[in-house]
């Protein structure tokens, strides 16, 4: 295992609401100085739930995606929040987003969005043995519940509506752990 650079500082460059700017100024092993801006997230990770409405399908929602201005299919997701664990977050989100709650919650993995300049992390977590139950969230609209067949995952990730890079991972991570019997 290589040896980490040393931080030699550490300056806030924007404390945004969400995500603060922070600049690192490190010295690599080899004596090389760099500084490096990364995205610090302020909050304590995100969930995404791959909720199986049975062992063939799984409950996708669409929702309105600011970043690109359009409507988005993918998985049940959000922040965690102070006090929260794991798999408490996923069942408030599935609940939240998705009219449903699960009996069986599996921690799957953990994802990086951009491990260059991001700290951020999100859980990747299987959602099964699904029941009605549901939570008021906070999304501005309710959001419409879409089953797909995991056997179409090539299909869906060819739409022009299912781009995100999470839930495509977590789709696909998700199938194999269930292809290998657990």
């Amino acid at each position: 295992m290589p040896k980490l650079p040393k931080i030699r500082g550490r300056r806030l460059l924007d404390p945004g609401r969400i995500f603060t700017i922070e600049q690192l100024d490190l010295e690599f092993p080899n004596g090389e100085q760099r500084s490096y801006e990364r995205l610090r997230s302020r909050g304590l990770g995100a969930v995404i739930v791959v909720p199986m409405q049975d062992e063939h399908t799984v409950l996708l929602v669409r929702e309105y995606a600011a970043g690109l201005h359009h409507y988005e299919i993918g998985l049940v997701k959000g922040r965690l929040e102070a006090g929260e664990s794991v798999l408490e977050a996923a069942q408030r989100e599935l609940q939240e987003e998705a009219g449903f709650a699960a009996r069986e919650l599996t921690e799957l993995t953990c994802l990086s969005l951009a491990p260059g300049y991001m700290t951020h992390v999100t859980h990747v977590v299987l959602a099964r043995e699904l029941y009605p139950s549901r939570l008021p969230g906070d999304e501005p609209e309710e959001l419409e519940v879409v089953p797909w067949p995991m056997a179409r995952l090539d299909e869906l990730t060819g739409r022009s509506d299912c781009t995100e890079g999470r839930t495509i991972a977590a789709l696909y991570i998700a199938r194999d752990y269930l292809a290998a019997g657990c």
